[in-house]
């Protein structure tokens, strides 16, 4: 099968989340596209959150971006929204201390849970990375609690996290 025939099989598009609107995925397609070319890339995001704001995927579309081009502190910034709304749409506490395994559909992959959680891991990475070790272990502690199965994937941090404290 040559790679023409290939290319049928394989979907080009990154998949941000569920019922986007078709404007939004288009700026947040045309921005994964882009991401080797920072400006074009930052500005579809800008794009995508100006049509839809209160969007949570395109908060942690911005986020990422934001994280693996270096600027720590204002991924931190958009994490944080993203929990705010996260919580607020879910209908939860935004203070993960206060939460439980049936405080939310944490669960659902379509609810503003999942992608708390999924919030809560970046922000782990995020405090790992600031060399804060021990809230980086707190906030793994609220995902186990919350997610027993790791259906968000923190043991990759966990053992990031084991392996720093295991160099000290």
């Amino acid at each position: 099968m040559g790679s023409d025939n290939l290319s049928h099989f394989v979907r080009h598009e990154v998949q941000f989340g569920f019922g986007l609107k078709p404007e939004v995925d288009a700026h947040l397609q045309r921005a994964a596209a882009q991401v080797a070319t920072r400006a074009t890339s930052l500005e579809e995001l800008t794009a995508a959150r100006r049509c839809a704001p209160d969007q949570l995927e395109v908060l942690v579309a911005l986020y990422k971006f934001h994280f693996y081009q270096g600027d720590t502190e204002l991924a931190k910034d958009l994490v944080f929204q993203t929990l705010i709304k996260a919580s607020k749409q879910g209908g939860f506490a935004f203070n993960w201390g206060e939460l439980g395994p049936d405080s939310a559909a944490w669960e659902d992959p379509r609810s503003p849970a999942r992608i708390y959680l999924y919030s809560l891991k970046a922000l782990a990475f995020i405090r790992l990375r600031e060399d804060d070790p021990v809230e980086a272990a707190e906030l793994l502690a609220t995902l186990k609690r919350l997610d027993p199965q790791d259906v968000v994937g923190a043991d990759v941090i966990r053992d990031l996290l084991e392996g720093v404290c295991s160099d000290d």
